[in-house]
């Protein structure tokens, strides 16, 4: 009978979106483990192998990973002076290499830059895990001069 047929067919179409939508879940799940990033935070890229980090030679990241007590950023310094080939020149540098080394490097770098960097185009770049470290940015004037409120104006104006 026709009825019989249509309520089948209609038995069937259910069956396969069910199969298809059961197939399509467990193939995202599956997938969903390998696109997490390996790297979460200085201590992780400290304990492996696999992924090269630099930053900036001379500048104030190498300068504070130096300088550190902390054993996790000591042995980064560590890493870095033993392969000199990680730092780089520039930040225009850094960036390039970590753009053209399909995840085998990450440069560390300061939080403002790599928020710019990260902000423009091609957009290929992320920052993993908190800063290192936290500095802030004063601005001096002389005293009683009338720089004070102009410039405070101007940075509320930004």
């Amino acid at each position: 009978s026709i009825s019989g047929r249509i309520v089948g067919g209609v038995w069937w179409f259910f069956s396969l979106i069910l199969i298809s939508s059961y197939t399509a879940n467990l193939a995202a799940f599956l997938t969903v483990d390998r696109m997490v990033a390996p790297i979460n935070s200085a201590d992780d890229l400290a304990s492996q192998t696999e992924i090269e980090y630099g930053a900036l030679d001379g500048g104030s990241t190498v300068h504070f990973l130096k300088n550190s007590k902390i054993s996790v950023y000591s042995r980064m310094w560590e890493f870095m002076s033993s392969r000199p080939h990680v730092l780089t020149g520039s930040t225009r540098e850094g960036i390039e290499r970590v753009r053209e080394s399909k995840g085998k490097y990450a440069f560390l770098i300061e939080s403002s830059t790599n928020e710019y960097t990260n902000e423009r185009a091609p957009c290929d770049t992320i920052k993993v895990g908190k800063n290192l470290d936290a500095k802030g940015y004063g601005i001096a004037t002389a005293k009683g001069s009338g720089l004070k409120e102009i410039i405070n104006i101007a940075v509320l104006n930004l």
